[in-house]
């Protein structure tokens, strides 16, 4: 498998973030990364504050949804963009931790903001190389 990594999906008017990860945890990670690049350049966000974040869902694609739902809670009301995540699951509960830092206009240049993430396309999955693809659409 190779590094974990992100990518985004054409949906219509939205957009799909996906993450891919050797493990279910990174593959949300790198939901989370796919998402803050929808607004900015992730390679120009300082990991400097930690902020906490937990879910709790029936099944994996809800825990995923919800999950995004409080990274861009987290972006909203706390004016910050993150370059870094970790996820720790068990079972149908996520703890989450993001670095970032107070968005910057003129360094972060955001273009777009995420209203929430939905259960369009939402699907937690493994691929038939092993890895585990973590995807939904943002609404933008």
């Amino acid at each position: 498998m190779n590094r974990p990594r992100w990518e985004h999906f054409a949906h219509a008017s939205d957009i799909g973030v996906r993450g891919i990860g050797e493990t279910k945890e990174s593959a949300f990670e790198q939901a989370a990364l796919a998402a803050i690049a929808v607004m900015t350049d992730v390679a120009a966000v300082r990991a400097d504050e930690e902020i906490r974040a937990a879910c709790h869902a029936p099944d994996d694609a809800l825990l995923l949804v919800d999950w995004i739902n409080a990274v861009v809670f987290a972006v909203a009301t706390r004016k910050m963009l993150f370059g870094r995540f970790e996820v720790r699951l068990d079972g149908p509960r996520l703890r989450g931790k993001m670095w970032g830092e107070k968005i910057d206009i003129d360094r972060h240049q955001p273009c777009v903001e995420i209203k929430g993430a939905t259960c369009t396309e939402a699907r937690v999955f493994r691929d038939k190389r092993g890895a585990w693809i973590a995807q939904c659409v943002v609404d933008v």
